[in-house]
């Protein structure tokens, strides 16, 4: 799979010529190397995107012509994780595995037992989720978002069509909780203290679902990927 780059004024026409100048084109020169007649892929994160290749190298930028260039429509579903804030590194770590999993939509939730802070890192979290969408070759990048609430949590529980709450202390199973044809997701990953009982019934009450993923309880951070990837599977099956 070609290397991916995001730009603010993504070239389409094809035999266009373009100068790649950013600080992703700085990579490309000095680290990955890359030389005339090589090939990789722009986007503008949105979707759209161009196949280019490259047709001089210079000193801070590449020079590059379109080859071919489309839309990338978005998934039947859409998924925005709910994360309690983590603590220290473990926060963008749970941004990066989030975005490699396909979530559309990141918002860091301030949960009664959150210990970490991510009120002045906003910025520095949706540069994170950009650097993991093209690790993972992603056209679009998920917009990260908070710091919310409980009380915004169950705002967001009321605009989607299934909010899984996982949960040690939860009865049912995934598979019994999944509604077939939802199309917005929300998933909630409570914080490494665990959620409170009020926090739980809160949730409940506006209508998210308490299920249990499995076992081991995963970290928190870790708990995004692995709720994206067991949703998907249970809506696969449907």
């Amino acid at each position: 799979m070609l290397t991916l780059f995001f730009v603010d004024d993504l070239p389409t026409t094809v035999g266009t010529k373009y100068e790649f100048a950013n600080e992703d084109a700085n990579h490309a020169i000095r680290v990955l190397r890359m030389q005339s007649g090589g090939y990789f892929n722009l986007s503008d994160g949105k979707g759209r995107w161009s196949h280019v290749e490259i047709l001089e190298v210079h000193k801070k930028h590449l020079t590059v012509t379109v080859l071919e260039s489309g839309f990338q429509e978005p998934l039947e579903s859409t998924f925005t994780i709910i994360q309690a804030i983590p603590k220290g590194d473990r926060i963008k770590e749970a941004i990066e595995l989030c975005t490699e999993g396909g979530a559309d939509r990141i918002v860091m939730w301030k949960a009664a037992r959150s210990i970490g802070k991510s009120e002045d890192k906003i910025e520095k979290l949706q540069n994170t989720a950009r650097e993991a969408s093209k690790q993972s070759r992603r056209f679009r990048i998920p917009a990260v978002v908070g710091v919310a609430t409980t009380a915004n949590i169950i705002d967001e529980i009321a605009k989607v069509d299934l909010a899984v709450v996982f949960h040690e202390s939860a009865t049912m199973k995934l598979s019994q909780v999944i509604v077939p044809g939802a199309k917005k997701i929300a998933i909630i990953i409570g914080p490494e203290g665990g959620l409170t009982d009020d926090e739980i019934d809160a949730f409940a009450a506006a209508g998210a679902k308490v299920a249990l993923m499995g076992r081991p309880i995963l970290r928190s951070a870790h708990a995004g990927l692995a709720a994206l990837s067991a949703i998907n599977t249970s809506l696969s099956v449907w």
